[in-house]
């Protein structure tokens, strides 16, 4: 599961991770359609995930890999 399907499932959806974070579900809908959240609002999503997934998981194009590793998961 990649890191973005795994903050909506915990926000409970698209539209409450849209909620969450201030943009429209269309919005939300449209990255996880590109694989890939935009690097400006991956703080925002990473908050919303409570600790399941951090901007390093995200976009490791952007953040670079997981500080010291994650061993419970791989980087999206």
């Amino acid at each position: 599961m990649d890191a973005l399907t795994l903050v909506i499932e915990k926000a409970g959806g698209v539209g409450k991770l849209a909620a969450a974070i201030g943009v429209r579900q269309n919005v939300v809908s449209n990255w996880k359609a590109r694989g890939q959240v935009p690097a400006n609002q991956c703080a925002a999503v990473a908050a919303a995930s409570q600790g399941a997934v951090t901007v390093h998981d995200l976009r490791p194009d952007v953040f670079g890999p997981q500080p010291g590793g994650h061993p419970d998961r791989q980087a999206a």
